[in-house]
């Protein structure tokens, strides 16, 4: 049974989710201590998660928990980063169970083990609030392999791995919009963060983020930051067999709901022609699908092109919170 209290849900509960790692000190410490390999930088991100805005409050504990982990591990993967481990900060609710929590942190376990990192540290508190999860992820590359999203340059193409929508339709499903399909709702419940494919772009890329809120959206970051203007072909996004499916049978369903839906993690990245050689053998070896969707022209912003070769309409493009 779990320590009571919050030092004892700690010492029981989280500090077995170090899994002896030396830079945890055993979460005995005011802080970690974490020592790169040789030759190689930190890459840290942090993000936060809010029940009923990041994910439902109707989730599993351990939905919730491996969402949280896996979404702030695609950050680490748009940077060409390996993992090495996390700090974790977690608000409960005033009146969450001993059980749920439990199966929260089964969830952070399954997730970490999977994707081979560690818990290094942390926080826990409780307020009036919603469950409010905020992780560090800390990873490490090579001195200057770090992939950016400011590289980008004129006649390069664009790329995105696996397919767009998914999750969208996932979420979907998971409010009862939609009628139940296990694979869409695994995309959104646990999104699976390119890993190895942000370390294989390494060299290859120009420019890399992953696809957090909408492809449009998110690509605009990209031409934003480069200075260059993003040119996709809406009959070059690729969407699965069931989103194809959707968009035949949803009245008035548009591709612009898919590309700016969120949540796809998927990595949007631009390259020099001069590799699409390496990448068209690199998603083969990798297993995973990379589809050339467009290209990078001067000017600003980014467009989605009809096959008129017209504007489509996009609004704002994805998800923002003000």
């Amino acid at each position: 049974m779990a320590g009571s209290g919050e030092f004892g849900f700690i010492r029981t509960r989280l500090a077995p989710l170090a899994r002896g790692h030396p830079a945890a000190l055993d979460l005995t410490d005011d802080a970690a201590v974490l020592t790169p390999a040789p030759g190689c930088q930190i890459v840290a991100a942090s993000d936060m998660l809010v029940a009923g805005v990041h994910f439902l409050k109707t989730d599993p504990p351990e939905i919730a928990a491996e969402r949280a982990l896996r979404s702030n591990l695609s950050d680490l993967a748009a940077m060409g980063a390996e993992p090495l481990g996390y700090l974790s900060s977690i608000a409960w609710p005033r009146g969450v169970t001993q059980a749920w929590r439990d199966r929260f942190v089964d969830g952070l376990a399954s997730a970490q083990d999977r994707f081979g990192l560690a818990l290094l540290g942390g926080d826990t508190t409780s307020g009036p609030g919603p469950l409010t999860i905020s992780l560090t992820l800390l990873g490490q590359v090579p001195v200057g392999a770090a992939l950016l999203r400011r590289g980008a340059r004129a006649g390069e193409d664009v790329w995105v791995s696996g397919t767009i929508g998914d999750a969208m339709l996932g979420l979907a499903i998971a409010r009862g919009e939609l009628a139940a399909d296990p694979v869409l709702l695994e995309r959104y419940r646990r999104p699976e963060p390119r890993l190895e494919l942000g370390v294989a772009l390494r060299g290859l890329a120009s420019a890399c983020l992953d696809v957090s809120d909408g492809l449009i959206a998110d690509g605009g970051h990209i031409a934003a930051v480069s200075g260059v203007r993003l040119e996709l072909q809406a009959s070059e996004i690729p969407l699965s067999l069931q989103a194809r499916r959707w968009l035949q049978e949803a009245p008035g369903a548009g591709l612009t709901a898919l590309v700016t839906g969120g949540d796809d993690y998927e990595l949007l990245f631009c390259a020099p022609q001069d590799c699409r050689a390496a990448i068209e053998a690199l998603g083969p070896r990798i297993g995973l699908v990379l589809t050339r969707i467009g290209a990078v022209t001067q000017g600003q912003g980014i467009a989605l092109l009809g096959a008129d070769g017209e504007v489509m309409e996009t609004g704002a493009g994805g998800f923002t919170h003000f």
